[in-house]
C-alpha cells in the first residue's frame, strides 16, 4: 500500500485521505466499502465520500469498523506523519516474535 498522501491534508484532514488511500489500495468502491459497514446501500457512497472529503468525521466506533474493514491499524487513519503512518501499517501485521524484537531494539536504545 503506498501510504503517502499525494494531496494536502488541509482540504479533506488526514483521515479522509488516509480513508481514501486504504480504500482504493483494497480495490473498494465507496458504496461497497459503505455496505460493508452496514450502511444501506442508498447512501453508503456518499458517507463514505463525506467522510474522504472531511464533511464528516465518523464516531470512533465507525471509524475501528472501517480500520477492521480496511485491514489497518485505527491510528493509521489519525496519523499525520507519513514516515510514523508507514510503521503504523507494517507494526500492525507483526507477529508476537516481530513485537518482541522491536521491544529489545527500542529497551537498547
Amino acid at each position: 500500500m503506498n501510504i503517502f498522501l499525494h494531496q494536502s491534508h488541509e482540504k479533506s484532514g488526514v483521515f479522509g485521505q488516509r480513508l481514501r488511500t486504504a480504500r482504493q489500495s483494497m480495490g473498494l468502491s465507496q458504496d461497497k466499502l459503505g455496505v460493508l459497514l452496514g450502511l444501506d446501500e442508498q447512501t453508503a457512497s456518499a458517507r463514505i465520500s463525506r467522510y474522504e472529503n472531511g464533511i464528516h468525521e465518523p464516531p470512533i466506533k465507525i471509524a475501528q469498523s472501517i480500520a477492521t474493514a480496511l485491514e489497518v491499524p485505527l491510528a493509521y487513519l489519525y496519523c499525520d506523519d507519513n514516515r510514523l503512518a508507514a510503521l503504523i501499517l507494517k507494526c500492525g501485521k507483526f507477529t508476537e516474535d516481530n513485537w518482541l524484537s522491536l521491544d529489545s531494539f527500542i529497551q537498547s536504545l
